[in-house]
């Protein structure tokens, strides 16, 4: 079973960017997760490789995008606009079957995060 490694976080003023990275990200669907303490971790956005569908979850439609580099075996969640409410810690997973933003005990291979901290 292979862990994937996120990496690209930080901190940012509101309105700055960030590029997160997923490695290695095969050629299943893979999905970008957020989680603040004492919340239920969150589905942001889900690429589907065999169609290169994406998914966004509403609060990131049109700031955040979705994207996979074939020859790095990595997907990139480019996040623009930052707000102070998309601070949080941020994760990436495959599915098997299917894609899209389902639950995420659907998802396996989680990696360990990447912090993720918008300052208003």
């Amino acid at each position: 079973q292979v862990r994937l490694v996120e990496s690209g976080g930080g901190s940012v003023q509101t309105g700055g960017s960030l590029r997160l990275s997923c490695a290695p990200s095969g050629s299943n669907c893979v999905g970008w997760f957020r989680q603040v303490p004492g919340k239920e971790r969150e589905g942001v956005a889900a690429f589907y490789p065999d169609d290169t569908t994406t998914y966004y979850a509403d609060p990131v439609k049109g700031r955040f995008t979705i994207s996979r580099d074939v020859a790095k075996n990595t997907v990139y969640l480019q996040m623009n606009n930052l707000k102070p409410e998309d601070t949080a810690m941020y994760y990436c997973a495959t599915r098997d079957a299917g894609c899209g933003l389902v639950p995420t005990w659907m998802f396996k291979n989680w990696g360990q995060g990447t912090q993720v901290t918008v300052a208003s």
